[in-house]
């Protein structure tokens, strides 16, 4: 007796993966016509049936939304950054407008993601935050979009994964602030953060600083980036360690405002001022930002408009239509660690 067709059959004879032909068997605009087309005739050539209990029961809602952090180290015990504690109220105030209950847990990274939220009907959606190690966790969103999983990220685009991610114009942060420093004289500079693409948000802040150096006609120097993760533990580590090997750049960009903390606790050890002997600033504007000593000039995010987003785009796909990458503004927000008036 001949063996009963399967998607899987049809995928290997498409040329696609199991997770396409789905979505091209329910009409998902995900999909462009041709291919939609093309996967419904291999489908009729091996009298292929959708099993229609099963479908109807993946397509039943609970009206719940995931949020699953990034567990960062922290001074507190939250393990949350302050960056995404901000973000987490824009998010709660955005499903409960649009009538959904949110459930906010920790990433897991075992291999049950799908099972453990959407396929289980625990949620209808996911929405990842958190600035770990993208590399650790890319293979977990390809096994997300063959599971069908509907889901949504704040981070960097990523052109194997694409219309799933949202993020600010972190390059064009990493230019505005470098620009502004130069703009007050200063000639040498420090990155205090990661610059490859491990960290891919950093990256491009990285590389926005360093094209905005090139276009004043200067040379960035290698051996004064130096890696660190977002918090101030991390940062002091990274300055102390550059001061103590005898470098004084005038300014240092940092790429996140916790980083910049820790740096401006380094530079006032070292017997610096801030701004008066190197000039310093973050990235993100989190609360405190503000009421450092000197208070800290940093790159805006804006956190209602990016939980708003987050949540539209993932409701988008619940409901079969198309989400594409989002690239939001950035906002350079002056204060005195750069050396620019009160």
């Amino acid at each position: 007796m001949k063996a009963k067709a399967t998607s899987f059959d049809i995928a290997h004879m498409a040329g696609v993966s199991q997770s396409t032909v789905s979505r091209a068997l329910r009409d998902s605009p995900l999909v462009n016509q041709e291919t939609r087309d093309k996967i419904k005739a291999i489908a009729r050539e091996l009298n292929y049936k959708v099993d229609k209990n099963a479908s109807n029961l993946r397509q039943q809602q609970s009206r719940t939304l995931a949020l699953l952090l990034f567990e960062d180290p922290t001074t507190d015990d939250s393990l949350i950054n302050p960056f995404f504690l901000s973000m987490l109220g824009s998010i709660t105030r955005a499903s409960a407008q649009a009538g959904y209950d949110l459930l906010v847990s920790f990433q897991n990274f075992s291999d049950d993601w799908h099972a453990d939220y959407e396929d289980t009907n625990k949620a209808d959606g996911i929405i990842l935050l958190g600035y770990g190690d993208y590399m650790d966790y890319r293979d977990k969103l390809t096994k997300l979009e063959e599971q069908e999983t509907h889901f949504v990220r704040w981070g960097a685009f990523d052109k194997e994964h694409p219309g799933i991610s949202l993020g600010c114009d972190n390059f064009q942060g990493g230019y505005d602030v470098t620009d502004h420093l130069l703009g007050l004289g200063h000639r040498s500079f420090a990155f205090i953060g990661g610059a490859d693409s491990r960290a891919p948000e950093f990256f491009a802040r990285y590389k926005g600083h360093v094209s905005a150096l090139q276009n004043a006609g200067i040379t960035p120097q290698k051996d004064l980036q130096r890696d660190a993760i977002s918090t101030e533990e991390s940062g002091y580590a990274a300055v102390n360690a550059l001061l103590r090997e005898g470098h004084r750049p005038d300014a240092m960009v940092c790429a996140s405002d916790l980083i910049a903390i820790g740096a401006m606790q380094a530079i006032n050890e070292a017997g610096l001022t801030v701004p008066d002997d190197i000039a310093v600033t973050g990235y993100d504007d989190i609360p405190v930002a503000r009421f450092t000593h000197p208070a800290l000039t940093t790159v805006k995010q804006n956190t209602t408009l990016a939980g708003e987003a987050l949540v539209e785009n993932l409701l988008r796909l619940v409901n079969g239509d198309q989400a594409d990458a989002q690239l939001m503004p950035v906002e350079l927000v002056i204060r005195r660690s750069c050396g620019a008036p009160e």
